[in-house]
């Protein structure tokens, strides 16, 4: 799966590395980023099993109002193309690779690494929620309230849901394949300008996928109701005010995501190592153990993508969201019972306090209400004459 091989030759007149014993440490790289993803994986593994066994597994039902028919066509189809397509996906990722080598290629750990990420998705309403998934669509709620330090205020039946059949094989093999496609657009473009640096064609494949994913989401999944941004920041925002505005911002940060992921899986070295895996031939323990070690490497650069060039800048942008649109606000649909008509408080807007799990609200009517049992902190006077 190398798209580009990076050669190293020794300066002249220096000895080549002794090919009996592996240089100190040659495996340090790949062991890092394994220990990594080995943590991280523990990490998804804990808060699933708290979500799937506790009370925020459930639905969050879908309100008074029903989506139109324009909706849910393209809405039942998406789901159902990805969940047909699944078993060629299946074969061309895993078990094609495994006829021929008695292993999983590149894609097929990378596609085991997305679909994992996907654990990250809820991670933009950290802060603040800014974003929300159609409830329409077949969910049992979401893990988001279990992910250690969240503090956006939500409740079982009442949060952003997961939209699960269409999540799951669509940051699975579906981002793998636009992954590929933007390789395949590198490629083309060193093709095309052979002496290209690399950080112009780094650049180039970034304004590809930022335009990929104007055209994926701002042209066709917000129209159709898959998720909305309320919570955008309407001056950077392509149809600001409707349901579908889709913020600029949104295609700098997944356009990061995907440049990276195509980064990855394009730049390679003399044996076909990405960077995560360097060092990997040095790992012992055979084959299994080695394969092992790959996919938790793959897995942290995968979600180090997600993590860094989405969710750390979407925390600041949630921070600064702008009040949601009445064109979402009537929908109930695309509320989750969050906030508006329905419950005891208005939703998020700059002018109200930021409320969190552990904090009161302000509510429809404007008084404060605080948690079960809290009381408004008492003024402590100062201390005069020391």
């Amino acid at each position: 799966m190398s798209e580009v091989t990076i050669e190293t030759q020794p300066a002249a007149g220096s000895a080549r590395p002794s090919t009996k014993e592996p240089a100190p440490r040659a495996s340090r790289p790949v062991l890092i980023w394994a220990t990594v993803g080995g943590a991280l994986l523990l990490l998804q593994i804990y808060v699933w099993a708290r979500w799937i066994s506790g009370p925020y597994f459930t639905r969050v039902p879908t309100g008074v109002s029903d989506p139109p028919i324009y909706m849910k066509v393209p809405l039942i189809a998406n789901a159902a193309i990805l969940w047909a397509a699944l078993p060629v996906a299946l074969w061309w990722f895993f078990i094609r690779p495994w006829r021929r080598e008695r292993r999983i290629g590149l894609d097929g750990l990378l596609v085991l690494s997305t679909g994992l990420m996907f654990f990250q998705d809820p991670l933009l309403n950290y802060l603040n929620t800014w974003c929300t998934y159609n409830t329409w669509l077949f969910n049992r709620g979401s893990w988001s309230a279990l992910i250690p330090g969240a503090v956006s205020p939500e409740a079982p039946g009442k949060q952003v849901a997961e939209p699960l059949l269409t999540n799951i094989p669509g940051y699975a093999y579906g981002v793998v394949l636009i992954t590929i496609v933007g390789c395949a657009f590198m490629r083309k473009i060193q093709s095309r300008w052979p002496n290209i640096s690399v950080v112009r064609l780094i650049l180039v494949a970034y304004g590809f996928d930022i335009l990929l994913d104007f055209l994926m989401e701002g042209c066709l999944l917000l129209p159709i109701g898959f998720y909305s941004y309320p919570g955008a920041i309407r001056a950077v925002s392509i149809n600001a005010g409707h349901y579908y505005q889709w913020p600029v911002y949104e295609g700098l940060m997944w356009g990061g995501v995907q440049t990276a992921l195509c980064c990855l899986r394009y730049f390679t070295d003399e044996n076909g190592r990405t960077l995560v895996e360097r060092g990997l031939d040095h790992v012992r323990g055979g084959v299994v153990r080695q394969q092992f070690v790959r996919f938790l490497a793959l897995f942290a650069g995968a979600s180090a993508c997600f993590f860094v060039f989405y969710n750390v800048p979407a925390q600041w942008f949630g921070m600064h969201a702008d009040p949601w649109p009445t064109d979402v606000q009537k929908r109930s649909y695309l509320n989750g019972g969050i906030c508006g008509d329905g419950s005891d408080q208005p939703c998020p807007n700059p002018v109200l306090p930021l409320p969190t799990k552990r904090s009161g609200f302000i509510d429809n009517d404007g008084r404060l209400v605080l948690p079960p049992g809290a009381q408004l902190p008492a003024v402590v006077p100062f201390q005069h004459g020391r």
